[in-house]
């Protein structure tokens, strides 16, 4: 391939890179209620192409999984190509080269001596995923992002905006109040989510984001070449690419090639690396003697450094076995949270944790915020998996969004007549609260909200004293245990100040038959 057409090759790779990452925010901000009951888009498509997620959920799940098939693609891809995935379509890498062009000097910066734990990283989650635990959603590239944009970037970007329209709306002259209100109505339906949301766990998710930003003022893509596994496998699968780079070695006089390169892909020695090599084609457009070009050879080994040691190879595959062994001894699997609810259609605990990849998703379209990321509810290996907490927000009776965004079936998909069958928990009354029992004052408001058919609430009529000693008719509300389904409405509608005098408890419900996988 000539120079010339490795100058147009960045030019493609750069408008790749943005074509992808316009993807990835097209399909996060239609992860959101779409005010009907399905989702056009396969708005979970990046994670069901993530042959990281795909690989470490088939292993926990012990099955084939036909919703990871695109993964396939991105694999052969790989093998074709090289790491392009990190360099053409990754959205989190495009973020960090958008990043580290504001910050001074880290154009040429080249710190290769920070270890490089990518592979560690990267063999722990496979091995704990192939013992019994799930740690992928913890270090998968996609599932941090997604993760940050719902918790942090999203409700804050809402809430500054809406408020600067709002303030332009009351404050301002009229005349520039009747420009921003086209503005603010277009903004609405483009990039404003559908209402402003609060979640858990947001200082959590905003430092992990902030921390890998930060990461450029050490070295370009640091978190690419140094500590993503998904990277370290598309390494892995690099070796055995077709597109290799020639000369394979720089110039004797020269290491511009090394001063240029993002990924760091050349040893002391000068030689080109292949598997850390994400094609992005810069080494080509800097060189001065136009002598660097990719061609496809079928006959010729590359090049390769797979810089993990024996000793860190076998300590995270020993690391790997043991976390899952350790996890089970926890006292917390032994005693569940008796307040910790799980989406409607959420596979049984243990299985629910294990396919979930903690991305967001199903928070994200969430239409009453209801559901939140668990902190240590059910242990630290529970972090970010979605529980509802019905004070913040109830299932909506005739929603089942959560299930067509999952990417792993933790949350499986449910028509509406099995949405409306499926149980989260039950309610159960705490009558020293509860006003009609506590304080002889009438309150029916958990009957008057409670969606299901014949009512999962009722109540009786009953003769009582009230505070001034006279006899009064009071309806008194009790649950019909087998019509609840745990929705959480009542929970939420209490008008009980602080705890509520109705609360949703967890509840092992009948089995029913899904289909799956």
């Amino acid at each position: 391939m000539k120079p010339k057409r490795m100058f147009q090759s960045t030019i493609i790779r750069r408008i790749s890179q943005i074509f992808f990452l316009l993807l990835f925010l097209f399909l996060f901000r239609n992860t959101d209620y779409p005010g009907q009951e399905t989702i056009p888009y396969a708005v979970n498509l990046f994670f069901c192409w993530n042959p990281l997620i795909a690989v470490s959920v088939m292993l926990i799940a012990k099955t084939v999984m036909v919703i990871f098939l695109p993964a396939i693609g991105i694999v052969v891809l790989t093998i074709i190509f090289g790491r392009v995935f990190c360099s053409w379509m990754c959205p989190l890498g495009t973020l960090l080269d958008m990043f580290q062009r504001f910050i001074p000097g880290t154009h040429t910066r080249g710190n290769t001596h920070f270890p490089d734990i990518r592979y560690s990283v990267f063999i722990l989650t496979i091995m704990s995923a192939l013992a019994g635990l799930q740690l992928v959603g913890f270090v998968d590239p996609f599932s941090i992002l997604f993760r940050g944009l719902t918790f942090v970037v999203d409700p804050l970007m809402n809430i500054i905006l809406v408020g600067f329209f709002d303030y332009l709306y009351l404050h301002a002259p009229e005349w520039i109040s009747g420009l921003s209100e086209p503005v603010y109505q277009a903004l609405k339906k483009t990039i404003l989510p559908y209402q402003c949301v609060y979640f858990l766990s947001v200082s959590l998710s905003f430092c992990i984001l902030f921390v890998i930003f930060s990461l450029e003022i050490v070295d370009r893509r640091f978190w690419c070449k140094k500590i993503c596994p998904l990277g370290a496998l598309f390494s892995i699968l690099s070796r055995f690419s077709l597109l290799k780079r020639s000369p394979k070695k720089m110039c004797a006089t020269c290491n511009q090639c090394a001063t240029m390169c993002r990924m760091g892909s050349f040893d002391p020695e000068g030689h080109h690396l292949a598997d850390n090599c994400s094609r992005c084609m810069e080494c080509v457009q800097s060189c001065p003697q136009d002598r660097i070009g990719f061609h496809f050879k079928f006959n010729q080994k590359a090049m390769t450094h797979t810089s993990i040691s024996r000793r860190h190879f076998v300590s995270s595959t020993m690391m790997g076995a043991i976390l899952p062994l350790i996890n089970t001894i926890d006292a917390q699997h032994k005693q569940p949270h008796p307040y910790l609810l799980r989406p409607p259609g959420a596979q049984e605990e243990n299985i629910f944790q294990d396919l979930c990849v903690r991305c967001g998703e199903c928070m994200k379209v969430c239409i009453t915020n209801a559901l939140q990321p668990t902190l240590l509810e059910s242990g630290w290996t529970g972090l970010f998996v979605p529980q509802m907490i019905p004070r913040l927000g109830y299932c909506e009776f005739n929603c089942h969004l959560c299930g067509q965004v999952c990417p792993t079936g933790a949350i499986q998909q449910l028509n509406m007549d099995q949405k409306h069958q499926a149980v989260i928990g039950k309610a159960y009354f705490d009558k020293n609260r509860c006003l009609p029992y506590a304080q002889q004052t009438s309150c029916i408001v958990c009957e008057e909200h409670c969606p299901v058919y014949n009512k999962a609430i009722h109540y009786d009529t009953v003769r009582v004293k009230n505070k001034d000693g006279n006899m009064i008719e009071i309806k008194q509300p009790y649950v019909v245990e087998d019509r609840c389904i745990g929705c959480g409405i009542c929970e939420n509608k209490c008008p009980i100040s602080g705890e509520a005098a109705i609360r949703v408890m967890v509840y092992k419900p009948k089995k029913f038959s899904y289909n799956l996988f």
